[in-house]
């Protein structure tokens, strides 16, 4: 198996974007996952991700949500990106059904076994997509926000796998509370792994960990809820 990378330009609501392809150029047909970032956009943090997950034997589009050559340098300027899509979720959805067609488009897509995983906004960006009726087999989310848009949902197919930080100040835990009884009465085939001593970002190696566990990477929780995706990904595309 020989991992490569592939820029993929396309077009979408709001203009064009840059998303990157990552997968097994030689491989055959593969389930497609989409990968939406933090609120940075895509970089190399994600790239790398993206190769762990084709080595598992997944065709994985790293998601541009936010349109060519708009990228956060700092969190201040990834802060404002995102609420240009995100404060609107109407104008989210919008993109997330675009980025999904996107990955049904690429060869070698098996577009009967489609997922995707997100972390921080991009942990949001699934929980949308999934509202959103998507004809996908699963999502993933790690340390994500969870509230729901101010709109009714579409009917949701996919199982879910929530990976939470419990002491994740963005996320506490009334709001994962609603998530659950949300998922629950939409008949959603979900589950939540929360790991203690963890916060927002916790799968984020360049984030030291603040003294309060609030923020920041925390090895063993990434470690465990990476794992947990890649049994729960066997599960949902089975």
């Amino acid at each position: 198996m020989t991992i490569s990378r592939k820029i993929i330009n396309h077009e979408g609501p709001g203009g064009s974007f840059e998303s990157m392809w990552v997968g097994d150029a030689g491989g055959g047909v593969k389930p497609g996952l989409l990968f939406f970032p933090n609120i940075l956009g895509t970089k190399e943090e994600d790239f790398l991700k993206a190769e762990e997950l084709a080595a598992l034997g997944y065709t994985v589009l790293v998601t541009d949500l936010y349109g060519k050559g708009k990228r956060g340098k700092s969190m201040d300027e990834g802060m404002a990106l995102m609420k240009e899509i995100a404060t609107d979720r109407t104008v989210l959805r919008t993109r997330l059904l675009n980025a999904l067609a996107t990955l049904k488009g690429l060869t070698a897509v098996d577009t009967s076994r489609l997922g995707a995983v997100g972390f921080c906004f991009g942990g949001q960006c699934v929980l949308d997509l999934a509202r959103a009726g998507a004809d996908i087999n699963g999502i993933v989310s790690f340390h994500g926000v969870y509230d729901a848009p101010p709109f009714p949902n579409a009917p949701m197919t996919g199982k879910v796998l929530i990976c939470h930080g419990w002491n994740d100040p963005l996320s506490p835990p009334d709001a994962l509370v609603r998530l659950s009884k949300e998922l629950t009465e939409a008949n959603v085939d979900w589950q939540l792994h929360a790991y203690g001593n963890t916060g927002h970002a916790f799968t984020a190696k360049y984030v030291p960990l603040d003294a309060t566990k609030t923020f920041g990477f925390q090895p063993d929780s990434s470690r465990r809820s990476w794992k947990a995706m890649e049994d729960f990904l066997v599960e949902a595309f089975r």
